[in-house]
C-alpha cells in the first residue's frame, strides 16, 4: 500500500447556525448549475433531527446559508414529478424516482403558514444536485406543509357533532 496516496480531505465550515462542521467528501453535493437565487455550488445535507423528515441543505461556501428541506414524497402522498427529457438526461438517474428528492421549506411562526416549493424541487443523484422545474399538475410554488388549525370553538363543536348520528354524504 502506498502511504503517499492521500484521501480527499474533509471540508470544514464554520456554520452560523450549527457551529464548526466537518463534512466528509462523500457527503458533498455539487450543483453544477447552482441553485435558483443562491450563490455557491457545493452543499451538504445535515440531518439535525433524525426521523423528523426535515434536513438542512447547507452551503459549504457560505457558513450563513442553510435551507430547511424535506422529501416531498414523505409529506405529500400524491406528489408527482414531471421533468423534460433534457432534465432527465442532465440528472443521469435511470429512473428519477430513485434519486433523492427535496423541496425547500419556508418557515413561519404559525405552522399553518409553513409552505414548500413543489414546483422547483432539488434532485440529487450520485453526488450531483439539480434544481428542476416540475411541470406536474398541482406542483404549487407555495404548498402548505401542515393543515391549518381549526378556528377557535370549532374543535369543541366537532366533538359534539361526532356524538350525533352520521349524516349521509351527498
Amino acid at each position: 500500500m502506498n502511504s503517499s496516496t492521500s484521501l480527499p480531505a474533509m471540508t470544514v465550515i464554520d456554520s452560523s447556525r450549527f457551529g464548526t462542521l466537518q463534512i466528509e467528501p462523500t457527503d458533498v453535493i455539487e450543483f453544477p448549475l447552482g441553485l435558483i437565487g443562491l450563490g455557491g455550488q457545493r452543499y451538504t445535507l445535515l440531518d439535525r433531527n433524525p426521523g423528523s423528515g426535515f434536513q438542512w441543505l447547507h452551503s459549504l461556501q457560505d457558513g450563513g446559508l442553510a435551507l430547511p428541506v424535506i422529501d416531498p414524497r414523505r409529506f405529500f402522498h400524491n406528489f408527482a414529478l414531471e421533468l423534460t427529457a433534457e432534465e432527465r438526461e442532465r440528472i443521469g438517474a435511470p429512473d428519477p424516482a430513485e434519486a433523492a428528492l427535496y423541496v425547500t421549506v419556508r418557515t413561519a411562526p404559525d405552522p399553518a403558514d409553513v409552505v414548500v416549493n413543489l414546483r422547483a424541487p432539488i434532485v440529487v443523484w450520485e453526488g450531483r444536485g439539480y434544481q428542476v422545474l416540475n411541470t406536474a399538475p398541482g406542483a404549487a410554488l407555495q404548498a402548505h406543509l401542515f393543515a391549518p388549525a381549526d378556528p377557535p370553538g370549532e374543535r369543541a363543536s366537532a366533538a359534539t357533532d361526532s356524538e350525533a348520528p352520521a349524516a349521509d354524504a351527498a
